[in-house]
This record gives structure tokens, sequence and C-alpha cells, in this order.
């Protein structure tokens, strides 16, 4: 990645991001332990994979490259939404969330899952547009020159939003967490290989536009010496490829979990069948 690295020894420590992981760690490893052993080891190493991936996206070396160079930049997005949101999906919040209160909390979460509201987000239509529509809209020459100029709109509100959107996406296509009504297995599958329609656009325009797209990114590599359109050239092949290799696993994962759903009913008739000749 010759010219398009800057700084090696800088490191972005973040405290308000550190704070919140080490906090959101502790309170779900207490409500795993509330639930004894009937808690599956395999949520909690996804919960922990999530918090890593967004350690690794906001702390540290990385977190600081974000800030000079776009390449570094759209690795975060790819470790947020690829990577750290589906890992957060997989160690089921909201089932242990309903393990850990009592009968009244569990009937009001019930109630919830059950709303309208929740039943629009939950849909992978809305699920499909609104992680679209993130991923765009926040690339756009106005949105993104805005947020890298200023701390608190990428720290309260792109931070966030990526976040939500994530999960949104995520949360009916993969795993077993409780929700109201799970999509259809194949309507997950296209969910999932539909959204390499975004990345690869965005890819796509990084990669072939003739001009650095956000002004700040040019400045800071002139200040460090680098060149701004390899580093935008870079960071569309990342989007674009990497993006990829990452939808085929989760789609793998979904296939899987198909798979599996699908065994389970077979013998589920199985064994019924076979009560059904003995009592004959």
């Amino acid at each position: 990645m010759q010219g398009v690295t800057p700084d090696t020894g800088a490191i972005d420590l973040n405290l308000f991001v550190l704070v919140n992981l080490v906090a959101l760690t502790c309170i779900y490893l207490w409500a795993a332990r509330r639930v004894s052993t009937s808690w599956p080891p395999g949520s909690i190493l996804a919960f922990i994979g999530s918090m890593t991936a967004l350690a690794l996206a906001y702390l540290g070396p990385f977190g600081a490259w974000a800030h000079e160079a776009l390449w570094a930049h759209m690795g975060q997005h790819l470790l947020v939404l690829m990577v750290a949101g589906p890992l957060f999906v997989l160690s089921s919040p909201v089932r242990l969330l309903f393990l850990n209160v009592g009968a009244v909390g569990r009937r009001r979460l019930i109630r919830i899952l059950r709303s309208r509201v929740v039943s629009c987000l939950t849909n992978p239509y809305f699920g499909w547009s609104f992680f679209a529509l993130t991923l765009l809209g926040t690339h756009t020459q106005w949105v993104m020159n805005w947020v890298l100029l200023d701390h608190d709109a990428m720290e309260f509100i792109i931070r966030p939003t990526y976040l939500v959107a994530a999960f949104i996406f995520y949360y009916p296509l993969i795993g077993c967490d409780l929700i109201a009504r799970r999509p259809a297995p194949t309507l997950r599958l296209v969910s999932l290989l539909l959204m390499m329609i975004p990345e690869t656009v965005l890819g796509i325009i990084l990669h072939l536009a003739p001009i650095p797209l956000y002004w700040p990114y040019e400045v800071s590599a002139s200040a460090y010496g680098l060149d701004p359109m390899a580093d935008q050239k870079f960071a569309g092949a990342l989007m674009w490829a990497l993006a990829m290799v990452l939808d085929g696993m989760w789609v793998m994962v979904a296939a899987i979990e198909w798979w599996r759903d699908q065994e389970r009913e077979t013998n589920r008739l199985e064994r019924r069948e076979c009560r059904e000749s003995i009592s004959a």
C-alpha cells in the first residue's frame, strides 16, 4: 500500500468508544452468567468478536489512519457493517434480555417484538433499503466532507447509524434471536446476495472516479506526501472486492442455518410418522 499509508506511529485512543465497549462487554457477560449454563458459548464468542471488530475499527492505529486516508475509513465501514454488525446479531442480545427480565418485562418485550413498528423495522425490504441508503448516502460528497470535518457528526450520528443499519439488516436474516416473524429462507438468502449491489456500486464509483471525491482526504494526502487518487482507488477496491467476500460468508451462514432447519423438520416428521405407525 505504498503511497496510501499515513504515519504508522499514529494512535487514536478514543476514551468514549473504549468505555462504551468495555461497559457493553461487562453487561453482556454478566447477563450471560445469570442464565447459567443454558447460554451457548458460541453466542458469547460472537459478542466478543463483535466488540473486537469495533475496537479494531475505532481504536489504535487503524482508527487514526481513518482520519487521514480513505482506504482506512472504508475499512472501518467493512468492519462495522459486515463483521461487527452480523456478529452482534449472532450473539442473540434480544433473547438474552428476555431471559434476564421478569415475567412483566418478558410480556412487554413480546408486545414490542409484535408491534407494527418492530415488524416494519425487521422487514427484509426495509432492512435492505436502509442499509443501502446508509452506505451510499453517507458517501455522497456533501455528507462525507461534512462528517470528516465535524467530529461530533462522525461520533454521534454516522457511527451509531452504521451500527443500527447493520443490526436492522442482519437481525431477521441470520442467527436465532427472538423475532415475531422470521422471513422465509429464500428471502433471507436473496436479501444477503442483493446487498452486493450497493457495495459494488460504491466500490466502482470510488475506484473509477477520475478526480478525488473528498477534499479533506486530498488535503491530508498532500500533507503526508501521499497520492490521493491511489488512496481513493484502493478504498474502492476494498469495498468492491472484500465486501463481496464478506457477503459470501454470511450467505453461507444463512444457507447452513436453512439446511439445519430442514434437517430438524425432517427429523420431526420422521418421529411423528414413527409414533403413528406404532400406535396403529
